[in-house]
């Protein structure tokens, strides 16, 4: 069975609208290895005909491909699996109505930040079909880390600091986004988004 794709993005919405369904979620979830329908059934308590209803449905629109069969006392089963490990919806199906920071005044909020991130997914999706079709994988730098402040006063210093070593790094290495007139100065464009936010850590997973 040829290996699955980390990350799917889902841009059409007649694509979005056949996995949003509760069921179908819960199918994907449980396709995440080969699994037929029968065992999709008994894992969510639901008839075999109601399942390969839903299967049906994500087959015809990408999100599961059969994966061989098996034979269960006098009867073979068809498996399926998930296309991919994950999906990912693009901030695109929204059309004019989707997130837009220019159109949120206050940039400490949590609102602000949001929107900034439907940004990043939007511009790394123009960028993943030229990618594609090109040598080699597209340049990218992420950075992921978690830790905690003991006071306000830590969080607003180490906020300050931050800022000051970001725009001296910026300084140092790169060169100016566009020229004196406005146009494209020289060089390939990257866009730099640094977000730090409070957040709820999720509970252990029970062993």
């Amino acid at each position: 069975m040829p290996d699955r794709v980390s990350l799917e993005v889902v841009a059409e919405l007649d694509r979005a609208s056949a996995v949003l369904h509760p069921v179908r979620l819960a199918i994907l979830e449980a396709a995440s290895r080969p699994v037929s329908a029968t065992e999709i059934g008994e894992r969510l308590g639901l008839p075999r005909q109601r399942i390969h209803y839903h299967l049906r449905k994500l087959a015809r629109s990408g999100f599961v491909r059969r994966a061989g069969r098996r034979r269960k006392r006098n009867m073979i089963e068809q498996r399926y699996v998930a296309a991919a490990r994950g999906f990912l919806l693009a901030p695109s199906l929204l059309g004019p109505v989707a997130a837009d920071w220019r159109g949120i005044g206050d940039a400490a909020s949590p609102a602000y930040l949001l929107a900034l991130c439907a940004q990043i997914q939007a511009d790394l999706l123009r960028l993943e079909p030229a990618a594609d079709a090109g040598s080699g994988r597209t340049a990218v730098v992420s950075i992921k880390s978690q830790f905690r402040f003991d006071s306000a006063d830590r969080r607003e210093a180490f906020a300050a600091s931050l800022r000051e070593a970001v725009v001296g790094v910026i300084a140092r290495f790169t060169s100016p986004y566009a020229r004196p007139d406005g146009s494209p100065a020289r060089g390939e464009a990257y866009r730099l988004v640094l977000g730090c936010y409070p957040f709820a850590p999720e509970p252990p997973v029970p062993r």
